[in-house]
């Protein structure tokens, strides 16, 4: 998600310092280049051969041992992240004062910033702080946090770091073009679960991960989402109007609610065909249970199809084995603007996998084959599609 990019770290005198160990290597590992510029008390906390171990890059300390280091840096700089970002670096960068090479680096640099927040709850409380933080924000610097919890002085409140993963993903997210800005995208996610009684129900196997990752690129690439989401044990993805509901009904009533402002409609989701005719109140005794009579859910995609009006639709067939002339089918009946068939026979492209391997089928049978892709890729390759179909 970030090769070929250049992301400085700014890390300050925090005990937090050692998270930004972690922060460096993810980035790494998603392609970009990192440099680590420290301050003197940052390199108390932790070295910065750490940083040079791990990004394979000279790290920064000193202002004067590379003169220019702090114009040369910020030139080639896409993104620079402080992580963390003690109380008095940010009161220094909001001043303009520069009496180190971080905030020498802010005052060149001309790009996009991050600052991620770490001091005890009565700093980050205090007027000046406060003060420094909002004239930031009014310049365009997005702060990330911080989280409200267990400190290093063994106090709570707000002034935690966040997680090195939120902070990760709010760097590919400042990276990522923004060609869904300004557009409203309404996506389904996991399955539903059709209660028989208060213990029992009628499910399947969806993880929810294929929605999950079309709502998480939806937002990177700058739309306003709207996930509506069957019971899942994932976490909501960053930015995103989760809407969680528990069987087809629910379902329904949520994806109709959020129709009308959504552009582009994704229903992800695998949603039951079928639900008890009738639920129990209290738990049935298994000797009572001779049969189950079971009644047809509403096909929620294609009631929406008859009333997208503009809106692009986008389903999904699940197959054992790749059935074109099933998903073109679906897609006709449905009136579908694309349909993205899976073989979930297909080894890596199964229910609760991070990959998948899929198949794309517009409206005109224009007929698309992808290899094995992760999800995410799937996810941007599905929002080309639909781009496409505007163009």
């Amino acid at each position: 998600m970030l090769k070929d990019r250049n992301i400085l770290l700014g890390v300050t005198g925090s005990i937090a310092a050692y998270k930004a160990v972690d922060i460096s290597r993810r980035l790494k590992d998603h392609g970009a280049a990192v440099s680590v510029v420290m301050t003197e008390a940052a390199a108390r906390f932790i070295t910065p051969y750490t940083f040079e171990a791990v990004t394979g890059n000279k790290v920064y300390t000193d202002l004067f041992k590379d003169p220019f280091s702090h114009i040369e840096l910020s030139k080639k700089a896409d993104l620079f992240i402080i992580a963390p970002a003690t109380a008095n670096t940010i009161n220094k960068l909001s001043c303009g004062l520069a009496d180190n090479l971080i905030t020498n680096l802010w005052l060149t640099y001309e790009g996009l910033s991050l600052i991620a927040p770490a001091m005890n709850f009565r700093m980050y409380r205090s007027p000046s702080v406060k003060k420094h933080i909002k004239e930031l924000k009014k310049n365009g610097v997005q702060f990330i946090g911080p989280d409200t919890g267990s400190l290093a002085c063994g106090e709570e409140g707000p002034g935690r770091m966040v997680d090195v993963p939120v902070i990760v993903e709010a760097a590919v997210m400042a990276l990522t073009e923004k060609d869904l800005h300004n557009k409203n995208v309404l996506v389904t996610a996991g399955p539903t679960v059709e209660a028989i009684d208060p213990v029992r129900f009628i499910s399947n196997r969806s993880s929810g991960k294929m929605g999950y990752a079309v709502a998480h690129a939806a937002k990177r690439r700058g739309a306003e989402v709207t996930l509506i989401s069957g019971p899942t044990s994932l976490p909501e993805p960053l930015g995103v109007n989760t809407v969680n509901v528990n069987d087809a009904d629910e379902m329904e009533k949520a994806v109709l609610k959020h129709l009308t402002k959504s552009h582009y409609v994704i229903m992800a989701a695998a949603v039951a065909d079928f639900s008890p005719l009738s639920k129990a109140k209290v738990k049935n005794r298994k000797a009572e249970i001779t049969s189950l009579e079971l009644k047809k859910n509403t096909d929620i995609i294609k009631k929406i199809g008859k009333k997208k009006g503009k809106r692009v639709l986008t389903g999904f067939a699940a197959e054992t084995g790749n059935n074109i002339d099933s998903a073109k089918s679906k897609l006709k009946d449905k009136n579908l603007d694309l349909i993205v068939l899976n073989d979930i026979t297909r080894e890596g492209a199964g229910f609760d996998v991070d990959t998948n391997i899929v198949t794309i089928i517009d409206k005109k049978s224009k007929i698309d084959e992808y290899p094995l892709m992760s999800k995410i890729d799937v996810a941007n390759v599905i929002l080309d599609r639909i781009l496409d179909l505007k163009k």
